[in-house]
């Protein structure tokens, strides 16, 4: 059996698979994703080219006592040791859209830009997160909460067909018709039951919206943030909106009045006419003098603007939760930290309205947990050096346990880039739970991928 200290046959790998393998010495093998803050030193990268390298993969691995974790863009990546292979996919780079249907086939490789662009001249939208950088079958098996989530629910719920590779070296097609119960986890489950080859989206018509960010300085934020608390309170759920304290750098793709201070963002997505999306976000416009005001009309293909996440790598450490209010005391703690000692090093402090149709149950369920919850936090920390990396951590912790008393005690798949089980298991309810890690013992009795950020017993 393969440990840290005895290497897998590499050479017995290369003629299971057609795409290419990577030993540690070898010039393709560094998987280096958005967060370089994670540690990958896997006993192998394999560069899949489809669904039967994956399962020859997960064979060999099974053989080997080894284990098997993914890569596309590693966003939300976790750290892989020398007992595991890496598979990564960004090969699989196939999207196809399908205007008659309204939909999009697409391999695990894709990033939601590519796919955004290929639906946009037909009118169609592909429900990206908030960063449209990211590889869809990642977010897809996270749940999905993007910039119209009040509007369209999780991005999930729009998945019609998946192909996955499961633990058992099988790889299989799963709907809301078949294979049911694995269409259910692998919508919120993550990793646990299988890595992701394909997917075929549902792509709504959308061809603009209104919206886009506000900014305002940062001498203004305690304001912003309650006037934003109340506004968005009475929001029809054709809107959706966020609010961020931000600390950005000087970088040459920073507006310079936004750059070297705390400012505050407020972010607003609305699919009503132009003329009632621009008359409920007035209030907002009216809360402060503003830096930048960058709302308005915008082609659904400019989604990203929304939020303009970085699309750069950085060594980053993301934590927060599921807020059940923002009451002022909540309001006051998450200020204290975007002007904390740490400051420099907290880009964004973010609060992202829920509810609408985001909290109904939908068509076709997933694992998708803790709909009920009325805001998700997200704080986001550089882990510049060690010394950097114990300032960060300790602001972003010690807040964190302040906010206690509105936590819910639940958090967002896509929101918590960690194998830590504890903060897992926050990710689902019990049942759940017990069924995600029952499903993977039965579909993974060797458990391959048992590592990462898996739901298993």
């Amino acid at each position: 059996m393969s440990n840290a200290h005895t290497p897998p046959n590499l050479a017995d790998l290369r003629g299971r698979v057609r795409g290419a393998v990577h030993g540690p010495t070898d010039p393709g093998y560094p998987a280096v994703g958005f967060n370089v803050a994670v540690d990958r030193r896997p006993a192998a990268v394999v560069d899949v080219a489809d669904a039967a390298d994956v399962a020859a993969s997960v064979a060999f691995a099974a053989t080997h006592g080894l284990t098997v974790a993914v890569f596309a863009t590693g966003h939300g990546g976790t750290p892989v040791g020398p007992t595991t292979i890496l598979l990564r996919t960004t090969d699989l780079d196939s999207c196809v859209v399908d205007a008659e249907s309204r939909t999009a086939r697409v391999g695990a490789g894709v990033r939601w830009q590519t796919v955004i662009d290929a639906a946009a001249p037909h009118g169609l939208a592909a429900l990206c997160g908030s960063a449209p950088s990211v590889g869809v079958a990642g977010y897809i098996s996270g749940g999905g909460i993007g910039p119209l989530v009040r509007t369209v629910g999780s991005s999930a719920d729009h998945v019609r067909e998946i192909t996955v590779v499961t633990g058992d070296a099988a790889v299989r097609t799963v709907s809301a018709t078949e294979n049911p119960e694995l269409f259910w986890g692998l919508r919120g489950g993550k990793a646990t039951l299988g890595i992701i080859t394909e997917v075929v989206l549902d792509l709504p018509e959308i061809a603009e919206f209104f919206g886009g960010a506000v900014y305002f300085d940062g001498g203004d934020a305690a304001a912003v943030l309650r006037a934003w608390r109340e506004w968005s309170a009475g929001l029809p759920d054709e809107a959706s909106t966020s609010v961020a304290l931000l600390n950005l750098p000087p970088l040459p793709d920073v507006p310079p009045m936004l750059a070297g201070k705390l400012t505050v963002a407020v972010r607003y997505a609305c699919l009503a006419d132009p003329e009632s999306a621009a008359e409920w976000f007035a209030p907002m416009r009216a809360a402060a003098s503003p830096l930048l005001d960058a709302v308005g009309p915008m082609p659904y293909a400019a989604i990203g603007a929304v939020h303009a996440d970085p699309p750069g790598p950085m060594p980053a450490t993301e934590h927060g939760g599921l807020l059940a209010a923002l009451p002022d005391e909540a309001i006051d703690i998450l200020h204290g930290l975007a002007t904390s000692p740490a400051a420099p090093l907290l880009p964004v402090v973010e609060v992202r309205q829920l509810g609408g149709a985001f909290a109904r149950e939908p068509e076709v369920r997933s694992a998708l947990c803790h709909r009920d919850a009325a805001f998700n936090l997200n704080m986001v920390g550089i882990l510049a050096d060690e010394e950097a990396a114990g300032a960060v951590l300790g602001a972003i912790g010690s807040s964190y346990e302040a906010l206690g008393p509105w936590l819910t005690g639940g958090v967002l798949p896509n929101f918590v880039a960690t194998d830590d089980r504890a903060r897992i298991r926050d990710c689902y309810d019990d049942d759940t739970a017990a069924w995600l890690s029952a499903l993977a013992d039965q579909l993974d009795p060797k458990g391959v991928y048992r590592v990462g950020q898996v739901m298993r017993g």
